[in-house]
């Protein structure tokens, strides 16, 4: 079996989707995961499936989907890795404020230099504020007082606010 990245991006109409995962199933692939959502008012899409069938195929099958020009696809093999596990705890971080270059940057570096991962994030522009949610993943043991000040301070010098909440275990 063979895991495979599949990406969809292009304009947006009803039934993408469904042709989509349809076309997948009928090869006898597995969603293993997704996203979907629209961004400005673009389709886009990433599925990740496994399978014994090759890209050639894959992308074969899935060819009708980019036809008309409004619908790119791409599909590539992923590599077979052992996945690390590593002993972490969950949080949202959320960042709001007037737009400008920079935020994410700014904002996800602090992150990272504490080893935290971003396991999701999503923004979104409402006329001029600025709305940025992750799902941050912290090493056990982080001093999270120290990332929440790093938050802060960079917040403060992009002019906007940052709020690093943890998820209760119920939430999962």
């Amino acid at each position: 079996m063979t895991l495979h990245a599949i990406t969809v991006l292009g304009h947006d109409r009803p039934g993408i989707i469904a042709q989509s995962t349809a076309i997948l199933g009928s090869l006898g692939l597995n969603l293993e995961d997704s996203t979907m959502t629209l961004l400005r008012g673009r389709f886009a899409m990433v599925l990740i499936s496994e399978g014994a069938v090759d890209t050639a195929a894959i992308e074969a099958a899935l060819a009708p989907l980019g036809v008309s020009g409004d619908l790119t696809v791409a599909v590539r093999e992923l590599p077979d890795e052992e996945q690390v596990r590593r002993e972490t705890t969950s949080w949202i971080l959320t960042v709001h404020g007037g737009d400008r270059p920079g935020i994410v940057s700014s904002v996800v570096a602090q992150v990272a230099a504490v080893g935290g991962n971003i396991t999701d994030l999503t923004t979104r522009l409402s006329g001029e504020l600025y709305l940025l949610v992750a799902e941050v993943e912290l090493p056990v043991g982080v001093d999270v007082d120290a990332v929440r000040a790093a938050l802060d301070a960079t917040a403060d010098g992009l002019g906007v606010g940052a709020t690093l909440s943890p998820v209760e275990a119920d939430e999962l």
